[in-house]
């Protein structure tokens, strides 16, 4: 059982960060052309950490918070659709959501603190720093909440569920998939 808990986790949790990565930037993409700006570059490479360039960029706090934003609510948003269809892997979905929630609003409250990344642009452009801190105040939590008890889903915990050999393969594939395209159509930097 422990061995089918790490093999989901070693393809899930690297699937749900280029997963993340990839959700965040489709948000910047979207603000960036949604404003009337000019989509230059795309970063999205599984060796490096993802970038959306738009120029010129008339609307740059609009672009910037699309990110974040559409980072945390297409997943989310998502999950809740698909929750009710009752499939074996909606957990991973849930999960999947509560990780973008974790880290997008990570990535804004604790960026801000060092004036990095899509914080560091914000905090430039004029957004309040509270701003960021709110945004990271609601999204953690929510995060954690989602999370709370499927660790069982995951073969962990006092009473885990069996996990099917299909999951894990589906991980793995998808992951694979992932990264391959990363490598094939993404710049490294």
């Amino acid at each position: 059982m422990r061995l089918r808990a790490f093999l989901l986790l070693a393809a899930f949790l690297p699937l749900c960060w280029l997963g993340m990565q990839a959700v965040h930037e489709l948000g910047h993409v979207l603000g960036g052309v949604l404003s009337g700006g000019t989509i230059t570059r795309v970063v999205l490479h599984p060796l490096t950490i993802s970038r959306t360039d738009v120029d010129p960029n008339p609307m740059p706090l609009f672009e910037i918070w699309t990110g974040p934003i559409m980072g945390v609510l297409s997943p989310l948003l998502f999950w809740i659709l698909v929750r009710r269809m009752k499939l074996a892997w909606e957990f991973l979905l849930k999960f999947f959501a509560g990780f973008c929630l974790v880290a997008n609003g990570a990535y804004l409250g604790c960026g801000s603190f060092y004036s990095i990344g899509d914080a560091g642009e914000l905090l430039r452009h004029g957004c309040p720093i509270w701003g960021l801190w709110l945004f990271g105040g609601l999204t953690i939590p929510l995060g954690f909440s989602l999370w709370h008890g499927e660790g069982v889903h995951f073969g962990l915990g006092r009473t885990p569920q069996p996990i099917s050999s299909r999951i894990i393969v589906g991980c793995y594939c998808l992951l694979i998939l992932m990264i391959g395209a990363e490598f094939l159509w993404s710049p490294s930097g």
